[in-house]
């Protein structure tokens, strides 16, 4: 599983070079089926660690029900990564970050609406914002997982962005691709009201990306070691 941990933390460097993250700030992880206890469960970056120091042993092995491996602590949002590993089969890695524009738009509590046609891509005719809820918490994996109920990503009130993919080259892409959406939201904002897109015109858009791109990508492969 070396190889993974070394994916992972090689991802989570390219959030901080993407201005996704800073510090150590967000967090990331990617599903697997791990040689520990021959349990299945996540590869999760280790709490309040800078990602550039990161070594493959810091990376943490979470189970599916909670418990964990390993020297390091697993990041306080461990919480929302279980539980959307447990819902969403199609998702095999999750990324958070407090990218400046999400996070911005997110102290908004603002769902963005279908301003850009980009927004489908995502799953949906809008981005949701989820409640606000402590960091860490049950409360605001509940939360999470509501507001991303039929899509790939959602904002997180007052705090930031979350996103899965199908691996860590799409969570990654998502989560670049999410921010400069709220960029372009925000600038948009600053000018006037943006001319939203109509019902109709989004779900034509939806269906079009239904078969969007390369498709001989299984969006439920899992990572193992």
């Amino acid at each position: 599983m070396t190889e993974l941990r070394q994916k992972l933390i090689a991802t989570a460097r390219r959030m901080v070079a993407a201005g996704l993250n800073t510090g150590t700030a967000g967090n990331l992880s990617v599903r697997v089926q791990g040689p520990e206890e021959n349990a299945s469960g996540f590869l999760i970056t280790p709490s309040g660690m800078d990602y550039g120091l990161l070594q493959p042993e810091d990376i943490v092995f979470m189970r599916l029900d909670g418990t964990h491996g390993g020297q390091r602590q697993p990041s306080s949002e461990w919480r929302f990564h279980r539980d959307l590993y447990a819902a969403r089969p199609e998702a095999n890695a999750v990324l958070h970050a407090h990218s400046p524009f999400a996070t911005s738009i997110a102290c908004l509590r603002r769902d963005i609406p279908p301003f850009h046609y980009m927004i489908a891509r995502f799953g949906g005719d809008t981005l949701r914002c989820a409640a606000y809820a402590t960091f860490g918490t049950q409360a605001l994996s509940d939360a999470a997982l509501a507001a991303m109920r039929g899509r790939r990503a959602c904002l997180l009130a007052n705090h930031g962005m979350l996103v899965f993919g199908h691996d860590l080259e799409q969570a990654l892409a998502l989560g670049d691709e999410l921010e400069t959406l709220c960029q372009q939201y925000w600038r948009a904002c600053t000018i006037g009201s943006p001319v939203l897109l109509d019902a109709d015109e989004m779900a034509t858009v939806l269906e079009k990306f239904a078969s969007y791109g390369q498709q001989n990508i299984s969006a439920t492969t899992n990572f193992r070691s």
